[in-house]
């Protein structure tokens, strides 16, 4: 019993570093909940929803592989030892004390938001006290609701529907509560000389690719997406952030990007499929400002809307090119869950 009990606080102190530090771990003890590495933003768990989705924004559905996140298992992203862009170390959170329902008298974070906020850009909120925002619903042009659902309030602050981060405040983060965000993932076929899909050597199936960007802040492979701005309908923001990218590549005349443009939103015009929506386990996350997204893809299936997009790779950050779908291509943050679960709607190789 006293042996147990020792090994089990062994196993534990170690997993607690390992887990702050974000390190990736396996334990194999009886009953344990798989680890969690900190190079990914979301746990999954299989959903079987299956059939259209009614919104105000898009013509989206899902399908039997769509996957949704655990809310069981706690966030690491959010619990990295030093903020990022700062200074700032966080107060150590193991997983047992993440929940808020955990009663923890010495949990003392330190507050912390980023210069840049406090300067109150447009798309940054006051602090606290000199404004009364409506948490919990749609404030003004300003949406506060969660995908997570009603979220508390502590000391006229929204606090993050998924625990503890070790830091109060905003951070990097414009708003207090959920600040949200679209992905648009645009996919084509892979196709060879002949015009034919082009079929992986080792799984037979065929090649998806998708268009990446390579982000300026880290230099890692991305899905180009960005915050939706205040008053902003989601389907409006993936096109936008599609656009941007992909046309600021480009080095053609006002004509062609007009072409361009028209081609673009005749493919988001198009059946969408969702392939996230919900609470995003991102290092910028404190305890009272959270990162949130719709993550949706849309296929050129046919070949003739942006497939034939000129996208070159280059040697400058912020580039944009075309990227075969693999499992074994690093991308940021959760961005490689979302495309293994859009190969396997396609049926394409993973």
């Amino acid at each position: 019993m006293i042996h147990s009990f020792l090994r089990r606080d062994w196993i534990g102190r170690i997993r607690l570093a390992l887990t702050l530090f974000g390190l990736p771990y396996t334990v194999c003890t009886p009953g344990a909940r798989p680890a969690i590495s900190c190079s990914y933003s979301h746990n999954f768990r299989t959903s079987q929803t299956l059939g259209p989705i009614s919104t105000s924004f898009c013509n989206l559905y899902t399908t039997g592989v769509q996957t949704m996140p655990s809310s069981s298992a706690p966030h690491v992203k959010s619990r990295c030892p030093q903020y990022p862009g700062s200074k700032i170390n966080r107060f150590l959170v193991p997983d047992d004390k993440v929940g808020w329902s955990q009663n923890w008298p010495q949990y003392k974070p330190l507050s912390y938001t980023d210069p840049l906020v406090e300067k109150k850009p447009v798309w940054a909120d006051p602090e606290i006290g000199s404004f009364s925002p409506k948490f919990n619903t749609v404030d003004g042009a300003v949406d506060r609701t969660s995908f997570e659902g009603s979220y508390k309030m502590e000391k006229q602050k929204p606090l993050n529907p998924r625990g503890r981060t070790g830091v109060t405040g905003r951070g990097l983060l414009g708003r207090w509560g959920p600040n949200h965000a679209a992905d648009p993932i645009v996919t084509r076929w892979k196709v060879d000389a002949k015009g034919g899909k082009t079929l992986h050597s080792v799984s037979k199936r065929p090649v998806l690719q998708f268009v990446s960007i390579k982000r300026k802040d880290c230099g890692e492979w991305a899905v180009p997406g960005g915050m939706v701005d205040a008053g902003e309908q989601v389907s409006i923001t993936l096109q936008r952030e599609f656009s941007e990218e992909a046309l600021n590549s480009l080095v053609i005349t006002p004509s062609e990007k007009a072409k361009i443009r028209d081609r673009i939103s005749k493919l988001f015009k198009s059946p969408g499929f969702q392939v996230y929506k919900g609470y995003v386990d991102d290092p910028r996350n404190t305890d009272n400002a959270w990162m949130e997204t719709v993550a949706v893809n849309f296929h050129d299936d046919s070949g003739n809307s942006v497939s034939e997009l000129p996208l070159q790779a280059g040697d400058d950050a912020g580039e944009v090119q075309w990227v075969d779908v693999d499992s074994s291509f690093p991308l940021y943050a959760s961005h490689s869950h979302f495309l293994e679960l859009v190969a396997k709607e396609r049926k394409a190789h993973w």
